[in-house]
């Protein structure tokens, strides 16, 4: 019997998605000074979309690519993070085909 499934690895199937980008920003850094004095960092690679980056010193925020899946604010041990669903009709559209 022949297998017939088709592999994909998980950035063939976020290729897929779409967004609608919002202009205003669900995702926040409350004090940027509890980041830079942070050792984990753990939003940098908590993240499925690479969302947070540490750079300059500064930790930045790239919500455009957010999948809402809401890990970094459940992984900040600082509760750090101001996150919220993007405003309705914006953000990621999941596409499983």
């Amino acid at each position: 019997m022949e297998d017939t499934k088709v592999k994909a690895n998980i950035d063939d199937k976020l290729f897929l998605n779409t967004y609608n980008v919002d202009t205003l920003s669900h995702l926040a850094i409350k004090d940027q000074a509890v980041c830079e004095n942070c050792k984990e960092k753990t939003c940098t690679f908590i993240c499925p979309a690479h969302v947070y980056e540490f750079k300059d010193g500064h930790i930045t925020v790239g919500y455009e690519g957010c999948l809402e899946c809401g890990a970094c604010r459940i992984a900040c041990s600082h509760d750090n993070i101001d996150w919220s669903f993007p405003r309705g009709g914006f953000g990621i559209q999941f596409r499983l085909a």
